[in-house]
C-alpha cells in the first residue's frame, strides 16, 4: 500500500483517485472546496462531476493540501493547465524530493509556451515527472469501462513505477519516453475536437469530421517533429488515440464547445454553458504562437485562432481550409 495525494475535485481526479483507492492505496484527494469536501465524505459522491459513481469507502478526501502532500509517494495534479503553476508555488516547499509528480491535464501555459513537465521542473527540479495521457474520458474509467492510456516519462523506471500503480485488468497502462510527444499530442488533440465540434454544430457530415481528424493530425505531427518529439507518438494512445475520443464522445467538453460555437453561440456563452474548462480554446493561441516560433504550418490551427480570438466566420474559415493551394499529403511530415 502507498500513500498518494491527488490534488484536484474534478471528473478526472475522482476517477484516478477512485481507482487507485480500489488497490488498496492510502489515497488523499485535496479539494479546495470544504464544502465539497464535507459532502464527498458524507456520501461518497462526487455530485457535480461524477453524480451516478459510488466511490469507494476507503478514499480520503481533504481542504488541507498538507495533508495530502505529506508522505505521498506520488502527487498527482488533477487541476487545469492554468492553475498548475500556482499550485506549484503553493506547494514547491512541502513536497518531498522522491515522491513522483504525475501530471494529467493535457495544455500548454499560455505566456511561456512550456509544456507542463517544463513548468514543473521550475518548481521541483529533483523530482521524476510523468505525464498520463490517453483517450480516457472520467466518465468511463470511473464505471470500469477497459481503458488504455499511456506513461510518458524522460525518466522510464519512473514511468514505469506509475505503469505498475494503474494497471488492472479494466485500466491498461503503457509507457513511453517520448515525453515531448505525448505531452503535445495530448494539448493539441483539444483543438481538433473543438474544431471538430464546430463542424458538427454546423451540420457537416462524416466527411468534413474525418478529413478534419486527419488533417489536423497532421499538423499535430508536424508541430511534434519541429519540436523534438517523435512522428510515432502522434500515432498512439496520445495522439490517434485521444484525438478519436475527444472529437466523437459525447464526453468531450471541447467538442460540446465547439458544437455551441458552431450553432451560433459566442465563445464566451459557449464556454459558460459547457461550465468546465475547456482546455481547447487558451491551447489554440498557445499552438497558434508555436506554430509561428516555429514556422510551422498549420492551417486548422490559424482558423480556429480566427475564429475564437478574432471573430471570424466559422463558416468562411471552412471554406478558406478548403480552397488553400494543392498540397502533397505527407508534406512536412516525411
Amino acid at each position: 500500500m502507498k500513500k498518494i495525494g491527488v490534488i484536484g475535485g474534478g471528473s478526472w481526479g475522482t476517477a484516478l483517485a477512485r481507482e487507485l483507492a480500489l488497490k488498496d492505496h492510502d489515497v488523499y484527494q485535496y479539494i479546495r472546496n470544504k464544502d465539497q469536501v464535507e459532502d464527498l465524505s458524507k456520501t461518497g459522491i462526487n455530485k457535480k462531476y461524477l453524480p451516478n459513481v459510488k466511490l469507494p469507502s476507503n478514499l480520503n478526501y481533504t481542504w488541507d493540501l498538507n495533508e495530502s502532500i505529506r508522505g505521498s509517494e506520488f502527487l498527482i495534479l488533477a487541476v487545469p493547465t492554468n492553475s498548475v503553476r500556482s499550485i506549484l508555488e503553493e506547494i514547491k516547499d512541502k513536497v518531498e524530493k522522491d515522491t513522483i509528480i504525475i501530471n494529467v491535464a493535457k495544455g500548454i501555459e499560455v505566456d511561456s509556451l512550456k509544456r507542463i513537465s517544463q513548468i514543473v521542473a521550475e518548481y521541483l527540479p529533483d523530482n521524476k515527472f510523468v505525464a498520463l495521457s490517453g483517450p480516457t474520458h472520467a466518465e468511463e474509467v470511473a464505471i470500469d469501462y477497459p481503458s488504455t492510456i499511456v506513461a510518458a516519462s524522460s525518466d522510464l523506471d519512473a514511468a514505469n513505477e506509475v505503469q505498475n500503480l494503474f494497471m488492472s485488468n479494466t485500466f491498461r497502462v503503457y509507457t513511453n519516453d517520448d515525453l515531448i510527444g505525448v505531452e503535445l499530442s495530448g494539448a493539441l488533440k483539444n483543438i481538433i475536437a473543438l474544431a471538430n465540434g464546430i463542424l458538427v454544430g454546423l451540420g457537416y457530415g462524416d466527411n468534413s469530421k474525418a478529413a478534419l481528424m486527419t488533417r489536423g493530425l497532421s499538423e499535430l505531427s508536424r508541430l511534434v517533429i519541429a519540436m523534438g518529439g517523435l512522428p510515432s507518438t502522434t500515432l498512439g494512445l496520445a495522439g490517434v488515440g485521444d484525438i478519436i475520443v475527444t472529437c466523437t464522445s459525447e464526453h468531450s467538453r471541447n467538442r460540446k464547445c465547439g458544437v455551441l460555437i458552431g450553432r451560433g453561440k459566442s465563445v464566451e456563452e459557449a464556454v459558460e454553458e459547457v461550465e468546465m474548462v475547456v482546455e481547447g480554446i487558451k491551447t489554440t493561441k498557445a499552438a497558434k504562437e508555436l506554430s509561428d516560433k516555429f514556422d510551422v504550418e498549420m492551417p486548422i490551427v490559424d482558423a480556429l485562432y480566427e475564429v475564437i480570438y478574432k471573430g471570424a466566420n466559422v463558416k468562411d474559415m471552412a471554406e478558406k481550409l478548403m480552397s488553400r493551394e494543392k498540397k502533397h499529403e505527407l508534406e512536412g511530415i516525411i
